[in-house]
């Protein structure tokens, strides 16, 4: 019942947000657009199901490419914005035949099949309803992202259904309620019932011009451009009921509810329920034979489960801790259980993960979790994060992000107390804490068209091929591009020749993560210049390093066939 409030009221919000703003010309005129012959009064408005049919379609629509078309596309491994260039597609197609009969008449031709029996209006309101929910995801909010994280697992339960359909039905209403008006305006006025064939012409304009602002991100602009009074609505909506005061993501069970009531780097022992099982595992490395470890076959011991990706900063700068921990605490009780949660599609090799671990000094059990299963059942949203487990196999306590480690090693050393009260401990490690102060460095900035959020440049950024020049002023903490460069959903490559990537940055540390294979020149502000061989798996390769924070630029010159994903700082 909970999953379907939420959902509901989500759903609601959504459709009651600027973000609709774009849509709501084509839901009010397809709503009630007219069909029929002739210019005089006695014309037939659209039949009375139409403006229920273009809502059905959208909600068929959104269920179906929410909960399949993230899992579809991750099994293809093929980008997300498919989903949204075929409902633009489809926006462009449907438009023109409602500009040009001849071209309705064609679309209709397979469809002739069916029953003619009161279908009088013409210009398919569900097929219009189709194209609208798949262009209508992106628009759909916090709500959603726990709907898109079930289905990037491969796992769709129940759960998820009633999440998703719930939001749906949610947003359906208020949209209902504006093509309900335009069929209202529709019979009432006289002057639009003599305008039949003018109406119909501005609903396919109206679909065409949508599917070009879609193009162009002009519904985001103008989103940025409103204020969004239900922002804050949704947020708490989604923070409130799911996430307590960890934050904590996924979808809520019986098996992991109890993990609200844990707080976030608490400085004394929680009791924050049984811990959920470990699942969806592709493959363990270093077990006896790859085989997997159980939480129930470690009754008596103390786990730790420590959540991470090879590739990410945050996580090499907490790592140490916990191998350290590993190493003087495992002979006392201690089980460390490393969960590899890929973010990038190639920390999903597990060569790569192999060497990874092996670069790290990493000794204990890891779990490739290339799915997100185990990531999702402990709703877990961060990297690094750490679990600690009693030897009862209850969560104690929980620490997201980087740092306190002195606080998590004095609870490991309590709770081995607790399990064996005769246990002789080691003295506490002394691995020095280089959590950078917060807002000490520039944040980690991807090239990836999904996440790119501080471009400098003054050419729009977006997923393709196309050819960038650096600003004659470029803001702090950003990046701008030089040369053609081909941006993908999680990274830039150059296209037919060496291209530049110029970062201003606030770090002592900088790092790139890349790819591929090829000679990177590196140039700082002074004019000096390194180079770097990239090849193997993709990884982080160092671009400057120092012992104090300054504020500087660097120019990367990457060749062809090498892939550049992120930058990241210490």
């Amino acid at each position: 019942m909970d999953l379907i409030i939420i959902g509901l009221l989500g759903g609601l919000i959504t459709g009651i947000s600027p973000c609709i703003l774009p849509v709501l010309p084509v839901i009010f005129l397809t709503g009630g657009t007219p069909s029929g012959g002739g210019d005089g009064g006695d014309v037939l408005p659209a039949r009375r199901s139409r403006p229920f049919l273009v809502i059905a379609g959208l909600v068929l629509s959104f269920s179906l490419v929410t909960l399949l078309g993230s899992l579809l596309l991750g099994l293809l491994r093929l980008p997300q914005d498919v989903i949204r260039w075929a409902g633009i597609v489809v926006l462009v197609v449907l438009g023109i035949g409602l500009v040009v009969p001849r071209i309705e008449q064609l679309l209709e031709k397979p469809f002739q099949w069916l029953p003619r029996r009161n279908v009088e209006n013409r210009g398919s309101g569900f097929g219009v309803g189709l194209a609208l929910g798949a262009v209508f995801v992106p628009c759909a909010g916090p709500v959603l992202a726990a709907i898109i994280v079930a289905g990037a697992t491969g796992r769709i339960g129940l759960d998820t259904v009633v999440l998703t359909v719930s939001f749906a039905v949610g947003v359906a209403v208020p949209l209902l309620a504006f093509a309900l008006a335009g069929r209202s305006v529709v019979q009432r006025i006289r002057a639009f019932r003599n305008r039949e064939r003018g109406l119909r012409i501005t609903a396919g304009v109206a679909m065409i011009a949508l599917a070009i602002g879609l193009v162009f991100n002009v519904p985001q602009a103008l989103q940025r451009l409103l204020p969004d009074y239900t922002a804050g609505v949704q947020q708490d909506l989604v923070d409130s009921p799911q996430g307590g005061s960890l934050g904590l993501g996924g979808l809520v069970t019986d098996e992991n509810r109890d993990l609200e009531r844990c707080t976030n780097n608490a400085t004394q022992l929680q009791n924050c329920g049984t811990a959920p099982k470990i699942r969806g595992i592709q493959q363990w490395l270093n077990t006896p034979g790859g085989q997997p470890v159980e939480l129930g076959s470690l009754h008596g011991k103390v786990v730790l489960i420590d959540f991470w990706a090879y590739s990410c900063i945050n996580c090499q700068r907490s790592i140490p801790h916990v191998v350290a921990w590993d190493k003087a605490y495992s002979a006392a009780g201690l089980q460390v259980i490393g969960v590899h949660s890929p973010e990038y599609a190639f920390e999903k090799d597990p060569a790569n993960v192999q060497a990874g671990a092996r670069d790290f000094g990493i000794e204990y059990p890891v779990a490739l979790d290339n799915s997100l299963a185990t990531w999702t059942a402990y709703r877990n949203r961060y990297w690094p994060a750490h679990y600690l487990i009693d030897s009862d196999g209850v969560v104690r306590h929980i620490s997201f992000g980087e740092g306190d480690y002195a606080t998590t090693e004095r609870l490991i050393r309590e709770l081995l107390k607790d399990a064996d009260p005769g246990v002789d401990l080691p003295k506490p490690t002394e691995v020095a804490d280089r959590t950078p102060k917060l807002g000490s460095t520039t944040q980690e900035t991807f090239l990836g068209a999904t996440k790119a959020e501080n471009f400098g440049g003054a050419a729009p950024y977006r997923a393709g091929i196309r050819s960038y020049s650096l600003p004659l002023s470029q803001p702090e903490d950003s990046f701008a591009l030089a040369g053609s460069w081909n941006v993908q959903t999680q990274y830039a490559t150059p296209g037919d020749a060496p291209a530049q990537v110029r970062l201003r940055y606030h770090a002592s540390q900088v790092r790139m993560v890349l790819g591929g294979a090829g000679t990177v020149t590196v140039r700082d502000g002074t004019g000096a210049t390194k180079t770097i061989e990239v090849g193997g798996a993709p990884r982080s390769y160092a671009l400057r390093t120092g012992s104090s924070a300054h504020r500087g630029s660097i120019t990367v010159t990457v060749p062809v066939g090498v892939e550049a994903y992120s930058f990241t700082f210490g």
